[in-house]
């Protein structure tokens, strides 16, 4: 197409120069020599100049018209048939609508109440912890201690049994306060996926890969959001299993003096 182009502006500045060199021509010549020729040559060879030009653009310029237009027909009924199908487009738009009551289905099904509390000290603990407000994280502390309770004295329990105490209670604390900021970061993500798919219904065919990339970087961000969300869980669990080692070192501590003690009760005893 680009050669077609070149080749017909090419024609169209050579004809066109050499009308206007005759014509340049015909001006410059003295009015003697053109009444001999009995009549003013001027308007004839102009006449025969603009005739040359309407049958080279006939000849020479409407067939690679015609070939350039033809050409851009068929690109456009592939981009319209093949590439962009304009039934395909409707159809996904239609289920992109579908989708958009079945997200709003799903909003409404993901703030349904669940809280179960009925005394007022772990009611403010549940609230806190299912508020989905990151704002209410800095309430758990204060919450959860006035539930659970705090650290004991030093003089209620020897060194080891209070940091394994503490240990789990800020585990336990961090726990809620990361289910929290998850909640939270869960709806921002429907909302995400709420936008994408109401841009989906009016978009523009040529748009489809920035909405795919828009829709790749959310996919990201949520695959990130569960990796500290599963890494949380492992935190749990492994508090668990320090808890149970720790019971066991315990219990072996304690059997270990109290069998000190016997021992030397029985010496005493001979």
């Amino acid at each position: 197409m680009k050669r077609l182009f070149a080749r017909t502006w090419k024609l169209i500045r050579s004809a066109t120069a050499l009308v206007l060199a005759v014509v340049v021509v015909v001006l410059m010549l003295p009015g003697k020599a053109r009444s001999q020729l009995g009549l003013d040559p001027c308007c004839a060879i102009i006449s025969a100049g603009l005739s040359t030009i309407s049958n080279l653009l006939s000849s020479a310029v409407a067939k690679p018209l015609g070939t350039i237009q033809q050409l851009e027909q068929q690109s456009a009924n592939f981009e319209q048939q093949v590439v962009f199908p304009v039934a395909a487009i409707n159809q996904a738009r239609g289920l992109a609508g579908q989708f958009q009551d079945q997200f709003m289905h799903m909003r409404q099904i993901f703030q349904v109440p669940t809280a179960s509390a009925t005394l007022a000290t772990p009611q403010q603990l549940e609230q806190t912890l299912l508020s989905r407000n990151p704002g209410a994280v800095s309430q758990i502390s204060n919450n959860y201690a006035a539930l659970y309770g705090t650290v004991m004295p030093s003089t209620d329990a020897p060194p080891s049994v209070r940091d394994l105490v503490d240990m789990t209670d800020a585990e336990a604390q961090a726990a809620m306060k990361k289910a929290v900021e998850i909640d939270a970061l869960a709806d921002l993500e429907l909302q995400a996926a709420e936008q994408i798919n109401q841009q989906l219904q009016t978009a523009a065919p040529g748009s489809a890969s920035i909405l795919e990339a828009q829709t790749s970087a959310w996919l990201v961000r949520a695959n990130a959001y569960t990796q500290s969300a599963l890494a949380e869980l492992v935190r749990v669990r492994s508090i668990e299993l320090a808890n149970s080692g720790a019971q066991i070192k315990f219990s072996a501590a304690h059997a270990s003096s109290l069998h000190n003690a016997g021992s030397m009760l029985l010496q005493g005893a001979h």
